[in-house]
């Protein structure tokens, strides 16, 4: 298992763009599929992207679809979420998320996920 920190939140304008960071610790990161999945106030927690564990495929929610981007760089166990023309919906706590189970697929439901960060607060402003 790995420990799982994220970094990057903070408040934007809509419109606005960040960058959130998660490092893993641990020699299993490069062997986990990885994902970001948020929860806003009052919701249920959504998987926003996901990406396989070699960074070949990789899967959106049809509302962040072409503005969000997440990577993940396994020599440095850090998986990135990048967030361009951020909008007030997008306002959540964001949670870095591990799947340990060997899969060479995404996990695009939040329970596939049994690693979890603490989560990182992103507020947008309208």
């Amino acid at each position: 298992h790995v420990q799982l920190v994220e970094s990057g939140g903070g408040l934007v304008q809509a419109g606005g763009s960040l960058r959130l960071s998660c490092v893993a610790s641990g020699r299993t990161f490069s062997t986990y599929a990885m994902g970001w999945v948020r929860q806003a106030p009052g919701l249920g927690r959504e998987v926003v992207a996901a990406i396989t564990w070699g960074g070949g495929s990789s899967y959106y929610t049809p509302s962040v679809k072409g503005r969000f981007t997440i990577s993940r760089d396994n020599a440095k166990n850090t998986l990135y979420l990048q967030m361009n023309s951020l909008k007030p919906e997008d306002t959540a706590v964001y949670y870095c998320a591990g799947r340990s189970h060997p899969s060479n697929d995404y996990a695009y439901t939040e329970r596939q996920y049994d690693q979890w960060g603490q989560g990182t607060q992103v507020t947008v402003s309208s």
